[in-house]
Parts: C-alpha cells; sequence; structure tokens
C-alpha cells in the first residue's frame, strides 16, 4: 500500500502521476493477468466455447478493468479529451527525460525507476533469492507458447524451448551491440553509427526471411512469439534488477536500463489506450463529471472547459 497523500480534490492529475503511483501496484498486474488470459484463451480446450470461456474469466476481466480504468475513472477531467493529449505529451517528456542528480521523480523516468529499485539495497540474501524465484514466473509463457508454433513441427522435446532461448539470446546480442554502437559512435562518428544500425537491420531481416523461405516459421507465428518472449524479457529485466550490483558496472546495464524504458513506454501507451478511446466518445466525460460532482459543480466545469478550449485555440 502507498499513501498518496490526497482526499478528495477537484485538480486533474496528469498522466504521468498516475502512472508513477500506480505503474508497479496496478498497472502491470493488470496487463500480466491480460497475457494469461490471452494465452488460455488461445490454447485452452475449454476456451474454444465462447460461452464457457466469458462465464469463466468474466471477474478476471472485470478486475483487470478495475485495476486500469479506476485511477483515471476517479480523477476530475480524467476522459477530457484535450488533457489527455497534453497528459501524452507530458509523459513522453517525462519517459525520455535524461535526469540529472538533484532531479526528482516527478521529473526524469530515470530517477523514478531507481527509485522503485530502493527495496532492494536493504532486502537481504533469502529476500532477493525469493524475488528472483517469484520473477521466474514470466518464463513460464515462453514455454507454454513455443511448443504450439508451427515451426516446432508438433515437437515435444526440450531443444524446442533450448531453441527459443537461443532466439532470445540473439536478438540481445543485437541490441546489445545496437547500444554499445550508439554509446560510443553516435555522437562523434556518427555515419559508424549508422552503419552499425544499416547492417544489424539487414542482418535481422536476412534472418528473418531465410527462415520464413526454408522452415516452417510463418508471419503468424511471429506474432506470437511477441506474446512469449516480452513476459520473459519483462522478468529478465526483474531479474537484473535484483543482480544490480554485479551488473552495474557493466555494458549489460546500460541495455537492461534501455530495455526497462522501452517496456514503461510499452506499458504507458496500454494503459493510455482505453483513456484515450473513452476521452473521444462523445459524452463520456459529461458522464463522468456528474458521477464524480453535484450538478451545480458539474455545470461550473463543463463552463470552464469550454474557456480553455477557446484560450487554447
Amino acid at each position: 500500500h502507498r499513501a498518496t497523500g490526497r482526499g478528495f480534490v477537484v485538480e486533474h492529475k496528469k498522466f504521468a502521476e498516475n502512472y508513477r503511483l500506480y505503474a508497479r501496484t496496478h498497472f502491470i498486474k493488470a496487463i500480466e493477468l491480460a497475457v494469461i488470459l490471452l494465452v488460455y484463451a488461445a490454447y485452452s480446450p475449454l476456451a474454444k466455447s465462447s460461452f464457457v470461456y466469458i462465464l469463466m474469466t468474466i471477474s478476471s476481466w472485470f478486475l483487470i478493468t478495475s485495476w486500469m480504468i479506476s485511477p483515471f475513472l476517479f480523477n476530475p477531467s480524467g476522459f477530457d479529451w484535450l488533457k489527455t493529449v497534453y497528459d501524452f505529451d507530458d509523459f513522453m517528456n517525462w519517459l525520455w527525460s535524461r535526469g540529472g542528480l538533484f532531479t526528482k521523480a516527478d521529473q526524469s523516468w530515470f530517477t523514478w525507476w531507481n527509485e522503485e529499485q530502493e527495496h532492494l539495497k536493504t532486502t537481504g540474501v533469502w529476500g532477493k533469492l525469493l524475488e528472483i524465484i517469484l520473477d521466474l514466473r514470466f518464463f513460464f509463457f515462453q514455454y507454454s507458447i513455443v511448443y504450439h508454433l508451427r515451426i516446432a513441427d508438433n515437437r515435444t522435446s526440450i531443444g524446442v524451448y533450448l531453441v527459443s532461448w537461443g532466439c532470445i539470446i540473439g536478438i540481445a546480442a543485437i541490441y546489445i551491440t545496437t547500444i554499445y554502437g550508439q554509446k560510443k559512435y553516435s555522437v562523434k562518428e556518427h555515419i559508424k553509427y549508422r552503419v552499425i544500425q544499416f547492417l544489424v537491420i539487414c542482418l535481422t531481416v536476412l534472418v528473418v526471411v531465410l527462415m520464413l523461405q526454408f522452415t516452417k516459421l510463418t508471419f503468424v507465428d511471429l506474432l506470437i512469439s511477441l506474446l512469449a518472449f516480452i513476459p520473459t524479457g519483462w522478468g529478465l529485466i526483474s531479474i537484473a534488477q535484483v543482480l544490480r550490483p554485479f551488473l552495474i558496472s557493466t555494458v549489460v546495464w546500460d541495455t537492461v536500463i534501455s530495455v526497462a524504458r522501452l517496456y514503461d513506454l510499452c506499458f504507458g501507451l496500454i494503459v493510455m489506450a482505453p483513456v484515450a478511446m473513452f476521452s473521444w466518445l462523445p459524452g463520456f466525460q459529461n458522464m463522468q463529471t456528474r458521477i464524480l460532482f453535484n450538478e451545480a459543480f458539474s455545470r461550473g466545469l463543463q463552463i470552464s472547459i469550454i474557456l480553455a478550449g477557446k484560450k487554447s485555440t
């Protein structure tokens, strides 16, 4: 539990602030549960019947919706389209801010990300070991999905799972090479960095084309692989955070920071998507205002929104 220090307020809180407060406690848990339900829907025999699937999972989907929407549902003007646009720009600026020694968490993603790991500094060996064991649950997504890919050809040997890990290692090696090239050449020798990027892209495209041509790999397999590898990547990042004292002086740590930033970008976009949709729908903002406030205040708020729109134009 984290106290927000907020009572009843009529001030709109920005998306970035809500993300900082609820990312680890609400949003990521909701996304993890949603991925579980999607995998269950794709591969469980019971899910072939739509009625059975809805009956068994409707409470879980309601929980997911509550975790993702409730911080914005009770946020004044949380579904105002103009404020949503401004919140998106503010979130992107916060996410890509370089930060500094005295930068606060509400000014830079990097500072906030470091503060989220403060508890690991005082955690003992057994506590860290338990953290790693809990993070291993993300690898079960990959284990359960890779055997259903067409390229696996209905084989159930452990070799299929090991090959999938080889793909992850290859992707990590490519990304580390790109990060290393960016860090070493992007400022003074920009052409070399562009050459490295070009070679990495060409090599990746060549490998994918050859696999599509000479193996049973399909385009659908590539999309499904994302559902398998993305949770694995988050699990590796979570374990790397526990092992930070051993990795912080290596090139691997720079890659961990870069990938963790991309994950928070993806999580933020996933959370903001329904908020943007509800903000775009006509009448939804008015309905939210009427639910949260009395009729007199609702009219005053609607007038202030109109005046704000005129000033912005």
